[in-house]
C-alpha cells in the first residue's frame, strides 16, 4: 500500500509549498538559496547537492536540477511529475493513497506505507528530512528549485537514501511587496485558487503568506454508490519569515498547516458491471464515503468511509551564522506532526482475482471486499548543526556537522476480508485489528573534505557515522485480548515469536560508517569529468502488516555501494548542455515488500531481505537553446538489473523462514509434481508466485526498473507584440515494459487444464491477452500547454496532461492492477503584482 499520507502538496510553493495533499512546509536556509544566473543561453543553477552552494555543472555527482522556470516550461505541477524527466526514475501514487508517492531510482524504491518501513529515496524540504512517504507528494509552485540526487547519499544526507534524494528548496520572503493570485478550473469540475504575498516589514525582516484551495469531483465513477472517487481536495496555509538579526546572523523560518482528502482507489477502464461501457474510469465497491463498519473495528476507524484524509503541521527554522568571511554555521531545526485517516477497499467490493476467477463477479459488498482502515499519528523532530566553508585560501572545501532525528509513530489499523453473504459464518472476517507503536532515534556525525591540489583537480573524501535505535510494539484491539488476559492468538507484544518459537526482537540497533570517495577533473571551463564510490544504508524494520503475531518478523538494513563515472559538458557557447553518467549499484540485503493472495482468497503481506541486488546502466540528459526563443530538452536512461541470491545461504533462517534459493527449489518440485501456481487449494504450488519467486519457478524481474526510459520536449516563445508572448510547450516521455509486482503475478486469458483435471479460465504464464496483475506494458505519455503572457504580469495557460489518454499499469496489489490517471485539462489565469 502506498503512502502519501500528506503529500506536501499544493500549499507551500507559492512562496511556500502549499500541499495538495498534505505538505510539509518549508523554510529555506539563507545559505542554501539557489541562484540562477542568466547566461543568455542555458541557465546555470547553483545547487546545494553537497550541502554547500555550487554550480550544478561543477558538482561531481549525477544530479538533475530544475529551476522554477524549467519546472514551468515542462508543465511540472507536483513532485510526481518530476519522474517524467529524470532518467531511471519511476514514480507513482501509492495504491489507495492519493497523498503519497513511491519513487524508484535506479531500481531502489519502496511502496509500503506503514511506519515500520522507510523509503530508500529520501525527501527533503529546505534541508528537513521528511521520514514518511505520507508527506512526500507536493505541488511545486513558488519553489526556488528541485534537485534529484542519485543514491546513495549516505554521507551528507544520511540514512534512507540508498536510492537517492529529492530535495526541494523554497523561495524565501522577498525584499519588496508583491505577490500573485491564480485561479483555474478544469476537467472533472476542478476548481483551484492559489495566492501568495511578500510583506517586507523592514529592511531586516520580511514575511511571506501563501494559501491554497482545490476541489474536484474525482475521475472515477462508482456505478454502485453514484459517488465520485479519486478526487483531490485540500487546502493549506503557510507563513514564512526571514530576518537579518545582525551583520553576521540571519534566520529563516516557516509554519505550514495543510489538509488533504485524496485517494488512488482501484478502478477500471471499463465498467466491471457492464464491460461494454468503456468511456471513463469505473469502480463498483459498496463502501461509501459515509460509512459504519457496524462495530467490526475497534475505535474511531469503525466510522471511517471510503476516503483518505491527512492533516499536517510543519515548522522549520534555520539560523545562519557567518563565523568568518569563508566559514558559515547553520542550525537547522524541523518539527512535523502528521495524522492520516482512511478506509480503502483494495478489492472493489468483491473477491480478489485468481486463476479460477480472473474477473470476479461484481458483488459490491457494503463493507468492501478487502479493506484496510487506518488511524495514524506521526511526529518527528530533527536538529542539525552544519559547518561549511573554505580553508587555506581555497585549497580545501569543508562540510561537517552533527545530526539528530527522533520519530514516534502510532498506527491503529485493521484488515477486513469479505467473500459475501454466501460465505461461512463469521464473514466479513476481520483478519486483524491492532495498534502499532514504533520509534526511531538516531545520532550522526558527518564530514566531507574536497582538496584542490591543482586548480582543475578535486579529490573528495567523506564519511558519516550513524548510531540508530528502533523500537516496536503492538497491541491487539479486540475486546477478548483486553479483558485482563492476552490469549496466544492475540497480536500483542508478549506473543511476538516466530513459528519455531524464537522471540521476535522489539528493538533494532545499528552503528556504522558510510564513506564516500570521488575525484573530478575540470578539463576546461565547460567540461567536467568525474568518478566516485559512495556507501549508504537504509534502516531495518518489521513486517507490520502481518495478521498474526508470528508474522511480524524483522528485516535488516539494506546496504549499498554505488560507483559512478561521467562527464558534464557545456558546448557551442552554452547553447548545448550534455551530461552523461555510467553507474553500478551493488546492494546487500535488499528490502522487498511483497503481497500475495493466499489459497483462501485473503491477502498476505511479506517483507524480507530476500536477496542482494545489482544494477548497472547509463543516464544521459541534454538541454539546448539553438535560438533565444526555442528551448529543447531530453533524457535517456538504461538499466540492466537482477537479484543476486546470497551464496551459502542456509535453507532456513533463525526464524524458520525459507531462503529464496530453497523456496525456488520447492516451487520447481511442486510444479514438476503437477501442482499449479496460484491454483486451487487442493493442488496449489504454494512456493510459487510468492516473494520474488515467479509463478513459473524463475526468480522474478526486479520491480519498476524498465530497461529504457526516455523523455523529450520543447518550448517556443513567439513575440506577438512588445508586451505579449505566446508560448506553446509540449513534452513526451516513454518507458519500456516492466514488472510492478515483486512476484511477477499476472493473469492472462488463455484457459488450461491442470494435471489434476481442474479447468482454469486463466493462466499466469503470459499466454493470451493480459487481464490483471503486475505486468506494465511500454507506454508513451504526452503533455502540452499554450500560454498567453503579458509583460504587465498577466498570463493565461491552457494545458492537457496525458493528452492522448494513454493507460498504463503503475502498480499492483493482490492481483489487481492500478492505472495511471486519465487525460485531464486545465485553464488557469494568474496575475503577478
Amino acid at each position: 500500500m502506498k503512502l502519501r499520507t500528506i503529500a506536501i502538496s499544493q500549499l507551500a510553493l507559492a512562496t511556500a509549498l502549499l500541499t495538495l495533499d498534505a505538505v510539509p512546509a518549508l523554510a529555506q536556509a539563507t545559505t542554501a538559496a539557489a541562484v540562477v544566473e542568466n547566461t543568455g543561453i542555458i541557465e546555470d543553477i547553483v545547487v546545494t547537492a553537497q550541502r554547500r552552494r555550487e554550480r550544478a555543472q561543477d558538482v561531481p555527482i549525477a544530479i538533475t536540477a530544475f529551476s522554477a522556470e524549467a519546472l514551468q516550461a515542462r508543465g511540472v505541477v507536483n513532485a510526481l511529475d518530476l519522474t517524467q524527466f529524470v532518467p531511471n526514475l519511476v514514480g507513482l501514487n501509492n495504491t489507495g493513497l492519493g497523498t503519497a508517492n513511491a519513487y524508484y531510482l535506479r531500481g531502489l524504491g519502496n511502496t509500503e506505507s506503514v511506519a515500520t518501513f522507510d523509503p530508500p529515496v529520501g525527501t527533503y524540504i529546505d534541508d528537513i528530512y521528511i521520514s514518511r512517504q505520507n508527506a512526500n507528494n507536493f505541488n511545486l509552485f513558488d519553489v526556488e528549485r528541485v534537485e534529484v540526487l542519485r543514491g546513495p547519499q549516505g554521507t551528507l544526507f544520511g540514512r534512507n537514501t540508498t536510492g537517492g534524494a529529492i530535495s526541494v528548496v523554497m523561495r524565501e520572503p522577498g525584499d519588496t511587496t508583491g505577490g500573485y493570485v491564480e485561479a483555474g478550473f478544469g476537467a472533472y469540475d476542478q476548481k483551484l485558487v492559489r495566492a501568495g504575498v511578500d510583506l517586507p516589514v523592514s529592511g531586516n525582516f520580511g514575511l511571506k503568506l501563501s494559501g491554497y484551495w482545490q476541489e474536484d469531483d474525482g475521475w472515477v465513477r462508482n456505478t454502485v454508490t453514484n459517488e465520485r472517487l479519486n478526487n483531490n481536495n485540500g487546502w493549506g496555509l503557510r507563513l514564512g519569515a526571514r530576518a537579518k538579526l545582525s551583520d553576521s546572523i540571519t534566520w529563516n523560518g516557516s509554519i505550514t498547516h495543510t489538509f488533504a482528502d485524496a485517494t488512488n482507489v482501484l478502478n477500471f477502464d471499463c465498467n466491471p458491471a457492464n464491460p461494454a461501457q468503456c468511456d471513463g474510469r469505473f469502480a463498483t465497491t459498496g463502501l461509501r464515503r459515509s460509512n459504519d463498519f457496524g462495530g467490526r473495528f475497534v475505535g474511531p476507524k469503525d466510522d471511517f468511509g471510503n476516503y483518505n484524509k491527512a492533516r499536517m503541521t510543519l515548522l522549520t527554522s534555520n539560523f545562519g551564522v557567518a563565523l568568518s568571511e569563508k566559514i558559515n554555521l547553520n542550525v537547522i531545526t524541523g518539527w512535523l506532526d502528521l495524522s492520516q485517516k482512511f478506509a480503502l477497499d483494495f478489492a472493489d467490493g468483491t473477491s480478489l482475482p485468481s486463476l479460477s476467477s480472473p474477473t470476479p463477479p461484481v458483488r459490491s459488498f457494503t463493507p468492501g471486499g478487502f479493506v484496510i482502515a487506518n488511524d495514524g499519528s506521526h511526529r518527528q523532530f530533527t536538529q542539525e548543526v552544519k559547518l561549511s566553508g573554505s580553508l587555506a585560501d581555497g585549497l580545501i572545501d569543508l562540510v561537517t556537522g552533527l545530526y539528530y532525528f527522533k520519530e514516534t509513530n502510532n498506527t491503529d489499523f485493521a484488515d477486513l476480508f469479505n467473500i459475501g453473504s454466501a460465505g461461512p459464518v463469521g464473514f466479513p472476517l476481520v483478519l486483524a485489528d491492532r495498534t502499532l507503536r514504533n520509534t526511531t532515534e538516531a545520532w550522526a556525525g558527518y564530514g566531507q573534505v574536497d582538496v584542490h591540489p591543482i586548480e582543475s583537480v578535486t579529490l573528495t573524501a567523506g564519511i558519516r557515522y550513524t548510531d540508530e535505535e528502533k523500537t516496536f510494539g503492538v497491541r491487539d484491539n479486540r475486546a477478548s485480548c483486553n479483558d485482563g488476559t492476552i490469549e496466544a492468538g492475540c497480536i500483542d507484544s508478549i506473543n511476538l515469536s516466530a513459528p519455531n518459537g524464537v522471540a521476535i526482537p522489539r528493538a533494532q540497533k545499528v552503528q556504522l560508517w558510510t564513506p564516500r570517495f570521488a575525484m573530478s577533473w575540470k578539463a576546461s571551463n565547460d567540461i567536467l569529468l568525474f568518478a566516485s564510490a559512495t556507501n549508504g544504508f537504509k534502516s531495518g524494520g518489521w513486517n507490520a502488516r502481518g495478521t498474526a503475531a508470528s508474522e511480524l518478523l524483522p528485516f535488516g538494513p539494506e546496504k549499498a555501494w554505488s560507483y559512478e563515472t561521467g562527464f558534464k559538458a557545456d558546448l557551442f557557447g552554452k547553447r548545448l548542455r550534455f551530461n552523461m553518467t555510467a553507474f553500478i549499484i551493488d546492494v546487500a540485503g535488499l528490502q522487498t515488500p511483497s503481497a500475495f493472495v493466499r489459497p483462501n482468497g485473503s491477502v498476505a503481506f511479506l517483507t524480507r531481505n530476500f536477496a542482494d541486488y545489482l544494477n548497472k546502466g547509463i543516464e544521459a540528459e541534454f538541454s539546448a537553446r539553438p535560438t533565444e526563443a526555442l528551448t529543447l530538452f531530453g533524457s535517456l536512461g538504461y538499466q540492466d538489473d537482477r537479484y543476486a541470491l546470497p551464496a551459502n545461504a542456509p535453507t532456513l533462517d533463525e526464524y524458520n523462514f525459507q531462503s529464496v534459493a530453497a523456496q525456488q527449489i520447492s516451487c520447481r518440485q511442486q510444479l514438476a509434481a503437477g501442482r499449479v501456481a496460484l491454483g486451487a487449494t487442493a493442488e496449489v504450488a504454494g512456493a510459487c508466485g510468492v516473494g520474488i519467486v515467479a509463478p513459473d519457478g524463475s526468480i522474478a524481474t526486479p520491480v519498476r526498473t524498465p530497461a529504457w526510459t526516455m523523455s523529450m520536449g520543447a518550448t517556443y516563445e513567439v513575440k506577438a507584440s512588445d508586451k505579449v508572448s505566446i508560448i506553446p510547450s509540449a513534452n513526451v516521455n516513454w518507458r519500456s515494459s516492466s514488472e510492478v509486482g515483486t512476484s511477477a503475478v499476472s493473469l492472462f486469458n488463455q484457459p488450461f487444464t491442470s494435471a489434476g483435471g481442474t479447468r482454469y479460465p486463466a493462466n499466469a504464464a503470459y499466454n493470451g491477452d493480459f487481464i490483471r496483475g503486475s505486468f506494465s506494458q511500454a507506454r508513451w505519455i504526452a503533455n502540452a500547454s499554450l500560454m498567453l503572457k503579458h509583460a504587465d504580469g498577466w498570463q493565461v495557460l491552457v494545458e492537457c496532461r496525458n493528452c492522448f489518454d494513454e493507460e498504463a499499469v503503475e502498480s499492483s496489489l493482490a492481483n489487481h492492477s492500478y492505472l495511471n490517471p486519465p487525460r485531464t485539462w486545465t485553464i488557469r489565469a494568474r496575475h503577478n503584482f
